[in-house]
């Protein structure tokens, strides 16, 4: 791919269309496929845009979802063809799209080298040429879809369960594996055996003519051994993981999977030293499984690292692709900022643009029980409090995609609902609990919010096709690198800074990415102890010990990787050297027990 960067998932809303924006640049990015209906309303939003023919698919409709994420995808892919066809027949004048397309490209790039040696020829045959080899080795974004594994509700109809196929999750890859695009499928929040083992069912998976694949595998992974054990599974069945995805636990946004301790450095650094040793042995799993299939095994498959979460300058960028030996990165919630990428109501852009370090926190707001990156002035929360106010707590359950607790009804409900935190809140006052110990659940219950519209009201409200009576609450889960970046920026003054040729950050005090995440699991730890102080299991306390004795470890091989450090400048050094102490002195003050 021409750019060392991608764009991965931002919510439900937030990126649904990003590849409509920045493929044709050559940026590959992520969206949601959880939602069919923000989907389908994004293709009818864009069709009518573009004057294409829509044809609904109603929600009452056989199999709507996985098809309504099939149309969908197929439509961005013909309008990214089109778009980036039409940008390659445009002539190379100056604030031409096609001229846009090589100057967002990296200063090291030999195609943008390639490009400003052609725009200084004289005109004539040879420059014509020189035009003709540039626009041959172009490349489009990728188009690529997430799938959050384990969020896969089961689905009836009248009643009666519609089985194993239609679980949202199926659904889903379903819609993305019978869609025309040649892309990647990102499955992440954990492994799904179930859906995993439904990915044979489609072709595309698997090797074609020449040996190539048209759908392949990013496994997003937060430590060496889970990313084994899952391309393990797959290469079993034949399916390759192309990409493992490593991102940091705590410094990200959306759902945060802290891991036992374990840092985005050190875990990085064994993905470096064993990468080899695992593509030989997931290969001879996978071509003993194609093998098995009669499926020719005509050329060695590639499989990239990537990583991403928290990555704030072109310094820690590059830092990571050279050390780690990185096949790119990801850049995330600082597009939040930038207009022309996502999809940020003008209210909340303003309100992002202006926040501080402490706007951002991690909450249990997540109907899935999976701490959640949140920010304190997003319009959701207003609500949630104001319905409290009111005597009723809880959300109208209109979508139903985070349904998951059987506590009190058969079919599954969301926590975030109405109905469930009246029967909850119910449950504890007959429990005739203390008034302290029912305050302290009573929050708990009450924390929840309806992630399903908050994650897409602020795509409807900058679209301007809310629809009467619907939410405009708007919920963002930014990572806590966004505090950093405090103003609303253009496409092109970001891609500049993540390639260093502008610096968006010049005058902000930041923490390096790798302190700044130790910081968080440090606050994580903190919390975790004092939420254990009244009742300290022996299992608990071996836990947290583990944990911490993790974070040391971190620490170690942090002082150990920056003494060997010698193309910073001293300055720079000596400021993480000092952010590392600070975080030591912090860690060690911690008791567990």
């Amino acid at each position: 791919m021409p750019h060392s960067f991608h764009i991965p998932v931002l919510g439900l809303g937030y990126s649904i269309d990003t590849p409509l924006k920045v493929a044709r640049y050559g940026i590959s990015s992520v969206l949601s496929i959880v939602d069919d209906e923000l989907v389908e309303r994004m293709r009818a939003y864009h069709s009518k845009n573009r004057s294409v023919f829509f044809e609904p698919i109603l929600k009452s409709e056989n199999e709507s979802r996985s098809r309504r994420i099939t149309a969908y995808l197929n439509f961005l892919s013909q309008c990214i063809t089109e778009d980036f066809k039409a940008l390659k027949h445009q002539d190379f004048t100056k604030g031409s799209d096609i001229c846009r397309y090589f100057e967002l490209l990296p200063d090291h790039s030999k195609l943008k080298h390639g490009y400003e040696l052609m725009m200084e020829y004289p005109e004539g045959e040879a420059k014509q040429t020189f035009k003709d080899v540039l626009k041959n080795a172009m490349r489009v974004g990728s188009i690529d879809v997430n799938i959050m594994a384990k969020v896969d509700k089961m689905n009836y109809v009248d009643g009666e369960y519609s089985g194993d196929i239609n679980t949202d999750a199926l659904a889903a890859l379903r819609g993305f594996a019978e869609s025309k695009l040649c892309a990647s499928v990102v499955l992440s929040a954990g492994m799904n055996p179930k859906l995993y083992s439904y990915m044979e069912n489609f072709a595309d998976f698997f090797p074609g003519e020449k040996g190539d694949l048209k759908k392949k595998i990013i496994l997003k992974v937060s430590d060496f051994r889970s990313a084994l054990i899952q391309a393990k599974f797959l290469a079993k069945k034949g399916l390759w993981v192309s990409e493992f995805r490593i991102e940091s636990g705590l410094n990200c946004g959306g759902h945060a999977f802290a891991t036992e301790g374990y840092l985005l450095g050190p875990i990085l650094e064994e993905f470096k030293a064993k990468k080899g040793d695992m593509y030989l042995e997931l290969f001879k799993v996978y071509e003993l499984a194609l093998l098995q299939k009669e499926i020719p095994v005509i050329k060695q498959p590639v499989q990239r690292i990537t990583a991403q979460g928290g990555i704030g300058t072109a310094a820690e960028h590059q830092f990571l692709l050279k050390h780690y030996h990185l096949d790119g990165a990801g850049w995330g919630s600082p597009f939040l900022l930038v207009p022309e990428v996502t999809n940020v109501d003008a209210a909340t852009l303003a309100r992002l643009a202006d926040a501080k370090e402490s706007d951002f926190y991690l909450s249990n707001s997540s109907p899935l029980g999976i701490r959640f990156n949140n920010f304190k002035n997003s319009t959701i929360e207003n609500q949630r409090t104001e319905r409290m106010e009111k005597g009723r707590p809880g959300s109208p359950c209109t979508k139903k995609y985070l349904c998951n607790n059987t506590e009190f009804t058969e079919q599954a409900i969301c926590t975030a609902s109405r109905e469930y935190q009246y029967l909850k809140i119910k449950s504890l006052k007959i429990a005739g609990l203390p008034v302290e110990e029912y305050q302290k659940q009573f929050d708990v219950v009450t924390q929840k919010v309806c992630l399903c519209e908050g994650l897409c009201s602020s795509t409807y409200l900058k679209y301007n096709i809310l629809k009467p009576k619907e939410n405009s609450a708007v919920a963002i889960c930014p990572g806590p690198n966004l505090a950093y970046f405090s103003d609303v920026y253009s496409f092109d003054d970001m891609v500049g800074h993540i390639y260093g040729k502008i610096n968006l950050l010049e005058r902000v005090e930041r923490p390096h990415v790798f302190i700044k995440e130790l910081n968080l699991y440090i606050d994580y730890l903190q919390e975790d102890i004092k939420h254990q102080l009244r009742n300290f299991s022996d299992k608990k306390m071996k836990q947290l010990n583990g944990f911490k004795q993790q974070l040391v470890e971190g620490i170690g091989y942090y002082k150990n990787l920056f003494n060997g450090i010698t193309d910073q400048a001293a300055d720079e050094l000596r400021n993480v050297y000092e952010q590392l102490a600070s975080s030591e002195n912090r860690l060690e003050a911690l008791i567990v027990g």
